[in-house]
């Protein structure tokens, strides 16, 4: 699977390079993909014959690596601790309303008390 990309033509022209570095680095360091621990090639879909071919073609160590990083970035979003906390929270509510006495007015207190 390929798509249009102007990397190409960036690439060629050096003063455009020099411009679209910093952007470049910026997008990337604001993707969160470093935090992660992943590299550039690390998101490349797999899908495709060429890529599929490539990944068999690393040297083992390599391949290791590429899936520890991936297993690791994958295990670092937390999907169900916001969850968890949410339901807790609920608990509590429940527990406090449960928890909680009424008490019923007088007649006599609410006419001023008399």
């Amino acid at each position: 699977m390929s798509y249009p990309t102007l990397a190409p033509f960036i690439q060629q022209r050096p003063w455009l390079m020099r411009w679209m570095r910093p952007l470049a680095r910026w997008y990337f360091d604001n993707s969160g993909y470093r935090k992660l621990g992943l590299r550039a090639d690390d998101l490349i879909p797999e899908e495709s014959e060429s890529v599929q071919l490539a990944l068999k073609r690393l040297p083992p160590k390599e391949a290791y690596d590429r899936v520890f990083r991936m297993r690791r970035a994958f295990q670092d979003i937390s999907y169900l601790e916001p969850i968890i906390k949410e339901i807790e929270a609920e608990r509590t509510e429940r527990e406090d309303l449960e928890s909680m006495i009424i008490k019923k007015r007088t007649s006599a207190s609410t006419k001023g008390g008399h």
